[in-house]
Parts: C-alpha cells; sequence; structure tokens
C-alpha cells in the first residue's frame, strides 16, 4: 500500500476521534509500525499530505510538529521531513580508556570515519592552557564524525601537540591505533560529561533534531610519563549513549 493510500481519510479520520492533528499523528505513526514507512523515508510534503487527507495546512504542520517532537521524524531545512532512522542504545564504560573502534568492534559493530577536519592549525585558547602550548605553537586538529552500523554516533574534535602527532593525514580509522603504532599511545585520562541540547550544525551531522539531547565529553589524555597527549572533545547523541560506572565502596 502506498502512503497516499494508507492516509486516505475514509479509512482512518472519525468526527468523535478526537484533535485531527492528533489522529493524523497517530496514522502516521501506525504507518511506520506498518512498514508502510520504513526509517529513513521522506513524507510527502505538507500540501500533499492535506490534499489527500482533506485536512487544512495548519493542522498537518500541527502533526508533523509533534512527530518530530516525540522523535518519530526528522525535519531538514530545504529538504523535508524524513522518518527518523534509531540507533540501539550503547553502553559505554568510564572505567576503560578505548578508542571508539575498539569500543564498536568490541559489539560486533563496523565502524568508519567522515572527516570533518584535519591539518596544523593555531590553537585555540582552550588547546593552549590544556595542552600546555605556546601561544604561538601549532596544534594538531583531527575532526571526525563517528559512524557506526551505518549510523553517525559522535563528532570527535581532538587536538594534539604536533610532538605526538606531527602529521595527521596519517590517521586511519583509528587515531589511537596510530598514535601506538609511534609507542605514545595514552594510558590515562580524565573525562568530564556535560548534558547539552544540539545544536544546528552538530544535529545535521547526527541527523537529529536541532534541540536535542546531546552528551558533551571533554577529554584528556596522558602518556605513561605524565605528558599530555590528546585534548578531545566529542559530542555524542543522547539517544544512543548510555555512559557506565562502576563505584565501591571508599574505606574510612
Amino acid at each position: 500500500m502506498t502512503i497516499a493510500n494508507f492516509l486516505a481519510p475514509d479509512l482512518w479520520l472519525r468526527e468523535d476521534g478526537g484533535p485531527r492533528y492528533l489522529q493524523l499523528r497517530q496514522r502516521i505513526s501506525d504507518s511506520v509500525d506498518q512498514a508502510v514507512l520504513s526509517p529513513g523515508n521522506p513524507l510527502p510534503p505538507e500540501r500533499e499530505i492535506a490534499t489527500i487527507t482533506t485536512l487544512s495546512r495548519v493542522t498537518v504542520r500541527k502533526a508533523i510538529q509533534a512527530l518530530a517532537e516525540d522523535g518519530l521524524i526528522i525535519q531538514k531545512h530545504g529538504s523535508g521531513s524524513f522518518i527518523a532512522i534509531h540507533t540501539p542504545k550503547i553502553e559505554q564504560s568510564l572505567s576503560r580508556l578505548t578508542s571508539f573502534t575498539e569500543d564498536m568492534s568490541r559489539r560486533g559493530l563496523n565502524s568508519s570515519s567522515h572527516w570533518l577536519e584535519r591539518g596544523l592549525f593555531m590553537p585555540s585558547p582552550d588547546e593552549v592552557i590544556t595542552l600546555g602550548l605556546t601561544p604561538d605553537a601549532s596544534v594538531t586538529r583531527v575532526v571526525r564524525l563517528r559512524i557506526a552500523g551505518g549510523n553517525p554516533m559522535a563528532i570527535e574534535r581532538a587536538a594534539l601537540p604536533i610532538s605526538i602527532l606531527p602529521n595527521p593525514l596519517i590517521v586511519g580509522s583509528s587515531l589511537y591505533a596510530t598514535l601506538e603504532e609511534a609507542g605514545l599511545r595514552p594510558v590515562r585520562a580524565l573525562q568530564k560529561i556535560s548534558a547539552i541540547n544540539l545544536g544546528p550544525k552538530d544535529a545535521e551531522l547526527l541527523q537529529v533534531e536541532p534541540g536535542r539531547a546531546g552528551l558533551k565529553i571533554e577529554r584528556t589524555s596522558y602518556l605513561p610519563d605524565g605528558r599530555i597527549a590528546e585534548f578531545t572533545k566529542s559530542i555524542y547523541r543522547g539517544d544512543a549513549y548510555n555512559f557506565v560506572a562502576e563505584l565501591r565502596l571508599a574505606k574510612e
């Protein structure tokens, strides 16, 4: 059955069925449950839905907005509305220092990266302070969209002293694997985790609605000799990650 046939009003629209926008919201939700629409499929334009359902554009827009707030659809500026692609929750331990590639491989997921930026840059004030650089020094910066199971999961923005990574172009699928080959893999790290609402640019990269919940993680990693190897600011999808820590009773 096509979505146009599925939305035909004689099949579902009832005078005693409550607010019309809620009936339409439920009908579109049912179209996903019944596989009329699949994750990633586009919704017909508002004008077309209004014509098919005999509802006003205002009613259609209200139903679509409700679906967006529910996380069932994603609205992309200039492209329309699409059925959201939901990702399974991944639990990541806070007690182990591992790379994204290692985390996903352990879970049987294929991971990949889309490069957003890499090269040598003038450091930001945060990078100067955290990495202990002089203001006129350069910093190696690698920024990637991390993907697992075909779904965007995180945006990683890593900065390293050029003494640790002089050539960012040698980084392959795993930054930590590259550092390990050079004998410079971090052995410990301090992390700070904050809850955020995703801005438009990050939300677009992660394929979620702007304003949705996300996690910001700042990590400072250290070499065995105490030198700082890496300062990373990462943005994770809030619907894809649970961070887990084991706590033990402190001995007084």
